[in-house]
């Protein structure tokens, strides 16, 4: 979804955007994971600039996906495994999977990619909109997978992203969080707690933080979560040594789409205490010379000796937005 601002709601961003450029339309995806043999590429390599020395990410490449060739847009979260294996969740309540490929270490395309739709408890596909919104995804150590939903606020569980979704317990207070501004955030950390944040459901007394929450089913301790001035919590990734990344994101007519991302440590997150104010270091900005669009998911992996950080972009079904996938090596792990 595209993020909160202080333009207006959702309903007039999406209606500003929409009204510009124009809806792109979805290729079809199959009822249990469709195969795409298109003959066109899925991806085409984008190169990524130079940062200043220090910078702790490391710009390996990124690509430009086409919607149309892989069947689905509006991609809201990301999971990237150490064997590359991309899995992503579109808005759209569908999902895709794809092998990453890298030449020379940089992205080079993408391969062997399936899609499909979400499902409810008794397997019939969750249609878009209200009850279809999937805006976060996290992987447990079983190889399961959570998936968030915003509008209607809640977490199911898939044992396969093609399988029946079960609900499990989301944490205490999340059904208070505006429509558009839910579980855009979780996580499941080194040490298997989860890590869940809401994109703008507002702490009383300080609307600068936002309620977070650690733990899991029957353990939920809350928490808050201080972004940046103007920006908003939209994804989280597990880091190998117990910290976290949490990538914020902003738009305004007049600067559109920015976004930052930001580390929370381990000790942070191990020594957590309810209502404790979670805060993390800027260690990206998401601005030129870097390409700028709604970034929404952020995954890491372990890859060859080498921590790897990847983003991806929800385009919005806009036809002046992309479909981004920029991939990092974090420098100082």
């Amino acid at each position: 979804m595209p993020p909160s601002s202080g333009a207006g709601s959702f309903l007039r961003r999406r209606s500003l955007l929409l009204g510009a450029a124009g809806a792109l339309a979805l290729g079809g995806c199959g009822a249990h994971g469709e195969v795409s043999d298109s003959a066109r590429p899925a991806a085409r390599p984008l190169d990524l600039p130079a940062l200043p020395p220090g910078t702790p990410l490391q710009p390996l490449g990124g690509l430009v996906l086409d919607d149309d060739v892989i069947g689905l847009s509006g991609l809201s979260a990301l999971h990237l495994s150490d064997d590359l294996r991309l899995t992503a969740v579109s808005d759209l309540a569908r999902w895709m999977s794809a092998q990453l490929v890298l030449r020379e270490g940089r992205p080079a395309g993408l391969a062997q990619i399936r899609t499909g739709r979400l499902r409810d408890g008794a397997g019939r596909p969750l249609p878009r909109g209200f009850a279809g919104d999937s805006e976060s995804l996290a992987r447990l150590p079983d190889g399961s997978w959570l998936v968030g939903f915003e509008r209607w606020h809640r977490i199911r569980a898939y044992r396969t992203l093609d399988a029946p979704g079960t609900y499990v317990e989301a944490p205490p207070g999340l059904e208070r969080a505006p429509g558009n501004g839910g579980l855009e955030a979780l996580a499941v950390l080194h040490d298997g707690r989860w890590l869940a944040i809401a994109e703008s459901l507002r702490l009383p007394g300080e609307s600068g933080l936002r309620r977070a929450w650690l733990g899991g089913p029957g353990a939920w301790m809350s928490l808050a979560y201080r972004p940046s001035y103007s920006f908003e919590p939209c994804d989280a990734a597990p880091l190998p040594d117990g910290g976290a990344l949490v990538l914020e994101r902003s738009f305004s007519i007049f600067s559109g789409f920015r976004g930052r991302l930001v580390r929370l440590s381990a000790a942070q997150l191990r020594d957590a205490e309810p209502e404790r104010v979670l805060e993390g270091e800027e260690i990206l900005s998401l601005a030129p010379p870097l390409p700028t669009d709604n970034y929404e998911g952020v995954a890491v992996a372990r890859h060859e000796g080498r921590t790897l950080v990847a983003l991806v972009s929800d385009d919005n079904e806009n036809m002046l937005q992309r479909s981004l996938l920029l991939l990092f090596a974090l420098q100082d792990d």
